[in-house]
């Protein structure tokens, strides 16, 4: 018995043989993953004004383009179902590219830059200068135009790009290459998207990532965790201890250990939330509160933030308490609310604690109960008899005069 493969060659099949093995093996090592240069033969699905859809070894469709199906005089040499010999050229993002065997193309000669847009195949650039709104790059002896927008993630240094090579993705490509357009930013979402597919495959939320710290922000921090995936460290998840700025606690390129908290997708872009105090580097301060802080015990604090209900008042690293302004002094002297600022040290008393709500209710210490009083009126009131006793003894000696 014998087939043909997709090669278009008899191939024996012995009954009850594998025909999937023999399948994979007339690929010559394609197999289910295509690679730059992988020749096969490809049956053409549909035809458009400017791509042709054609079969792979793969699940996913390869694209040609219409131009690579005319002949010398223009015209449309093949139809639906005709088969074709191709040679992947690109494979980026997922999209498979192909072009007909034996073309410039596809031994990686390119005719122009126009082949090179129109195959959006990368090319490689040198940033020369600074413009208006973007970057003056040097593609293959001309001159392109790269907005500020598509040369990164995020440009904070312009300059820093200056006699630097890059690949870059031809956007747009008019007069004969006296307009070119490129973007890099095209590639490295093509990149970053690859990689966070594979990181999606094998991670989960409660995972440890050792990670270096790329950006900060006023509401957190982005950390590299490996293979260009990051993801962000919000304020409240860097450290135990209350922060106003992360750089208070944070550098770019610092080494951190991350946990791995969740995994969105918004909006069709990966959004990775990690965390800095659960990454196992610090204790929780909370687990030693009951112990170090019993209800009725007075502690010196700081105060962290003044609020018009209270002072949220900073009793050791990463605990801190409400003192509620209730409870503070009426009074406009040093103890009063109003004279109080961030940055004060006070003396508080812990009055209630919600170990569960990690909430500490604050008051100020009871002063001594003052019992002058007291004394003073003992001591009146022996005057008072010293004196009822002189008073009598001169009025009994008054009364035996009289006598007389």
């Amino acid at each position: 018995m014998s087939k043909r493969d997709v090669f278009g060659d008899e191939v024996n099949v012995k009954a009850g043989g594998d025909f999937a093995s023999m399948f994979e093996s007339s690929l010559g090592g394609v197999g289910n993953k295509l690679k730059n240069g992988d020749g096969f033969v490809a049956e053409i699905l549909s035809i458009g004004k400017e791509e042709a859809f054609v079969t792979t070894p793969t699940s996913n469709d390869g694209m040609i383009l219409r131009s690579e199906l005319l002949d010398d005089d223009k015209n449309l040499k093949y139809k639906v179902g005709d088969r074709i010999d191709v040679v992947v050229v690109n494979t980026k993002g997922g999209e498979i590219r192909v072009v007909k065997k034996g073309s410039r193309k596809a031994s990686g000669e390119m005719d122009s830059l126009e082949d090179a847009a129109d195959m959006e195949m990368p090319v490689e650039g040198r940033v020369t200068e600074v413009v208006n709104g973007g970057f003056r790059v040097s593609v293959s002896g001309k001159l392109a135009f790269c907005p500020v927008s598509q040369m990164d993630f995020k440009v904070t240094d312009p300059a820093s790009y200056i006699d630097k090579k890059f690949d870059f993705i031809i956007t747009k490509y008019e007069a004969k290459g006296r307009n070119i357009v490129v973007s890099r930013r095209k590639l490295l979402d093509l990149n970053k998207a690859e990689q966070e597919g594979s990181f999606l495959e094998s991670a989960k939320p409660g995972d440890i990532f050792e990670g270096t710290v790329t950006r900060l922000e006023k509401f957190g921090a982005f950390v590299d965790i490996g293979n260009g995936v990051d993801g962000l460290v919000h304020i409240s998840e860097i450290g135990y201890s209350r922060l106003q700025d992360p750089s208070e606690a944070l550098s770019v390129g610092q080494k951190v250990t991350v946990k791995l908290l969740k995994i969105e997708d918004v909006n069709d872009r990966l959004k990775i939330s990690l965390s800095i105090k659960q990454g196992g580097g610090e204790s929780d301060p909370w687990l030693t509160v009951p112990a170090n802080f019993p209800v009725g015990s007075v502690h010196k604090g700081t105060v962290e933030k003044k609020e018009a209900f209270g002072l949220f008042v900073n009793i050791a690293p990463g605990v801190t308490g409400l003192l509620p302004k209730s409870k503070t002094r009426d009074s406009m002297d040093a103890h009063g609310f109003d004279n109080k600022k961030r940055g004060d040290i006070i003396n508080v008393q812990i009055d209630e604690i919600l170990f569960e709500q990690k909430r500490i209710s604050l008051g100020l210490p009871q002063e001594a109960e003052d019992n002058s009083w007291k004394s003073n009126e003992s001591m009146n009131s022996s005057s008072s008899k010293k004196t009822t006793g002189f008073n009598t003894g001169l009025g009994n000696l008054a009364s035996m005069l009289n006598k007389k």
